[in-house]
């Protein structure tokens, strides 16, 4: 059962299975402020909860948690307290927080959609010099999940992201090289960026030989962004 529209909901679309709910239906902005969003949520979650108790509760959230610069806000609260929900609701439940997740379609907002929009219009981008993120394949997300699910213990709260962060300098050098287009920025001193510890998922980027860094944003660009 798939509850959601979305970039994560879509790769479930053809792997549902009868006694699992991925949940990705959730508040994705992390500036959200209107407190009926995040009602809206809330009650969705409590819904699906008690119209299937047998099935496992997979609910992606987020590692903006671990952000400082959101500490206090009403997303991170928001995040918490559904995760808060779930655990003390579900028999048995999954609860990932996900990394930046890039894949096909989504939010045009999105970091890479937003930078490889811009390369290809030509315009410039402002760079945060001390910015890093840390992006993920969404195919990867999808066959960690079910990993998880099938051959993992589950009730637990997981970090689902990349083995390692980006600066937006290195995103915007390795965009540079693939396309082979100079790409015009404006740098800015500012930005900031937080460690992501994943010790539950680190085994798949090293069994799938994805731990160089620049050869995993490479086949991100060659699987979505070729032109």
């Amino acid at each position: 059962m798939i509850v959601g529209r979305g970039l994560i909901a879509s790769l479930f679309v053809d792997f549902d299975r009868e006694d699992t709910i991925f949940f990705a239906s959730g508040v994705s902005n992390s500036l959200e402020t209107r407190t009926e969003e995040f009602s809206r949520e809330e009650n969705l979650i409590k819904q699906t909860i008690a119209e299937n108790p047998d099935k496992i509760f997979v609910y992606f959230s987020t590692c903006s948690i671990y952000d400082s610069s959101k500490t206090g806000s009403d997303y991170v609260l928001h995040k918490l307290k559904m995760e808060q929900i779930i655990k003390n609701s579900c028999e048995r439940y999954l609860i990932l927080r996900v990394s930046n997740a890039v894949g096909k379609g989504g939010n045009p907002n999105l970091l890479m959609n937003y930078i490889v929009h811009s390369v290809k219009n030509n315009q410039t981008i402002n760079v945060h010099t001390k910015a890093t993120r840390n992006l993920i394949d969404t195919d990867d997300i999808k066959n960690i999940t079910f990993d998880l699910i099938d051959n993992q213990p589950i009730n637990k709260i997981i970090n689902l992201a990349y083995v390692k962060n980006y600066s937006i300098i290195e995103i915007l050098e390795i965009i540079e090289r693939f396309y082979n287009q100079k790409v015009d920025i404006n740098l800015i001193k500012s930005g900031s960026g937080y460690d992501i510890h994943i010790p539950d998922v680190e085994y798949y980027f090293v069994e799938n030989n994805l731990t160089d860094k620049d050869s995993y944003l490479f086949s991100i660009l060659e699987k979505y962004y070729s032109f």
